[in-house]
């Protein structure tokens, strides 16, 4: 199970749950775009489109016994709902995004996530065996992080900061952030370090074989798409 930690208490440094230890380096902090939270996780589009669809077929079905502006008028209470829908889905984006913080540093990175319950979520490099960038035309992308070994998340738990459909083996993810190709950079110079650093360590003193720097760090840092 991945190493959490129950955050309703004061925060040393915005978004973890206690002050780094010596030697660790913040890189990056920040939170998924709203917006476009809203849109790839709640699927927003969709569902307003599927409310329009409705109306415009009640629209339809209303002409054959109705003059036209009666039947347009039938559209009205699909467009009210699908619009308190996309409402209460925009502020659930809205708030989920305002909640989170994620952060990279040199050693791990961090999800700091949950409106009602929030936890942090820890992730050492060497829990991570790569890291995949989904990138969008404006920018904002997501990168979800494919975990080694026995360690496990829970989809609901983690969701919307989750690789969608990822069901079985659950990726978590920093989502819709903005920047995206850089924090990618980040991430896979701080994983080719956390290698390095692994494999500095891992040097017998008696001459012995080393360690293989991949096996020992469990990172393989992967460039942005």
């Amino acid at each position: 199970m991945s190493d959490h930690h129950d955050d309703f208490h004061f925060e040393p440094v915005e978004g973890l749950p206690e002050l780094p230890p010596e030697g660790e380096t913040i890189l990056w902090q920040g939170k998924p775009n709203w917006w476009a939270l809203a849109k790839e996780s709640l699927a927003l589009k969709w569902v307003m489109g599927y409310f329009v669809f409705l109306g415009a077929w009640r629209s339809v079905a209303l002409m054959a016994q109705h003059d036209t502006l009666t039947s347009l008028k039938g559209m009205i209470p699909f467009l009210i709902l699908g619009l308190i829908v996309c409402g209460i889905l925009t502020a659930i984006a809205w708030t989920q995004a305002v909640t989170t913080i994620y952060t990279v540093t040199n050693r791990r990175i961090a999800m700091r996530i949950g409106a009602a319950l929030t936890i942090t979520y820890n992730f050492p490099y060497r829990w991570i065996g790569s890291a995949d960038l989904d990138l969008r035309k404006s920018g904002t992308g997501t990168i979800a992080l494919k975990l080694t070994g026995d360690t496990r998340m829970s989809y609901l738990n983690c969701w919307p900061h989750i690789r969608p459909w990822h069901i079985r083996d659950p990726e978590p993810a920093l989502r819709c952030i903005p920047d995206a190709a850089k924090v990618a950079e980040i991430i896979a110079e701080a994983a080719e370090s956390a290698v390095f650093r692994a494999k500095t360590q891992a040097q017998p003193e008696t001459g012995k074989a080393t360690v293989d720097a991949q096996t020992a760090s469990g990172a393989v840092p992967m460039p942005a798409e």
